[in-house]
């Protein structure tokens, strides 16, 4: 299975940022997979069988893409001219997103899903999603939320892959300063996916920014449990202890976020509020 990519908001901040990384990480590794998976778990749980020799171009198409991106583009649409069908354009988007192509990147992954419908994949769930992912990286939430809600409404089992598209559709929200709405998305991620530490940062993000502390100390603690030696997870952590008048416990994450990971989007913005609560001018996130 191709996870969905690093396909947030084009806005530079740290949770962004960990989100965008993780996910690219996990298409990378998924692709590179591709030739000893065969058909992804959710295909091999249904009817549908994909015949062996497109499975293969598809893996050889996906190595491409991984390796060389631009040779990615060229190889998938030689094989989508003739007639590779949806898996000739999922990677085709693929490769567009590894360049961080993302416009181009959501059409080739709607025209796949579209075609992914009428064979009758089941697939076609994962591909919305993707999708999605693309919109809400090109800045178009809204249309973001149709694909996130078509790749619900097509059934996706429980678990990772759930809980990942009720996340993005929780972005998608706020991207439009939706926070209310994005709440019932977070609280689902989090049925679906209780030991991912991205989600309960996301999640205690979300009730910081919603003014409601309790729910967020609850929630990052879990997230601290889980992922402790994460630099993102430490800024929010002292995003929260900060406004909760705990200086000492907010020294301390940020601390730890500069000493994990100095040259990160977190690690930077913990040392400039170490800075500012050393003056005590510490401004409140």
């Amino acid at each position: 299975m191709i996870l969905p990519l690093a396909l947030l908001l084009a806005q530079a901040n740290p949770e962004a940022e960990i989100v965008m990384d993780r996910k690219r990480q996990e298409a990378a590794k998924a692709a590179k997979a591709a030739p000893k998976l065969g058909m992804d778990e959710k295909v091999l749980r249904s009817d549908f069988v994909r015949p062996k020799a497109m499975q293969q171009k598809f893996d050889l198409c996906m190595d491409a893409a991984v390796d060389d991106p631009e040779a990615g583009v060229r190889h998938a649409e030689a094989w989508r001219l003739a007639n590779g069908g949806y898996l000739a354009r999922q990677c085709l988007g693929f490769a567009y997103a590894q360049q961080q192509r993302w416009a181009p990147a959501m059409v080739a992954f709607h025209q796949a899903a579209d075609e992914a419908d009428v064979a009758g994949d089941p697939a076609a769930a994962q591909l919305w999603a993707q999708a999605g992912n693309a919109a809400l990286a090109d800045g178009q939430a809204a249309k973001a939320l149709t694909y996130f809600d078509a790749a619900l409404a097509r059934g996706l089992p429980d678990g990772f892959e759930k809980g990942e598209v009720y996340l993005d559709r929780a972005r998608a929200h706020v991207a439009q300063g939706k926070l209310a709405e994005a709440r019932p998305d977070i609280d689902k991620a989090l049925d679906q996916v209780p030991k991912d530490p991205l989600a309960w940062l996301l999640s205690a993000t979300l009730a910081r920014r919603m003014d409601d502390l309790p729910l967020a100390q609850r929630h990052i603690a879990q997230a601290v449990a889980l992922a402790k030696d994460d630099a993102s997870v430490a800024l929010e952590e002292g995003n929260i202890a900060v406004l909760s008048n705990a200086d000492d416990v907010a020294r301390l994450a940020w601390e730890r976020a500069v000493k994990l990971a100095p040259e990160s989007p977190a690690g930077k913005a913990a040392a400039e509020s170490l800075k500012q609560l050393a003056g005590g001018t510490a401004a409140k996130p």
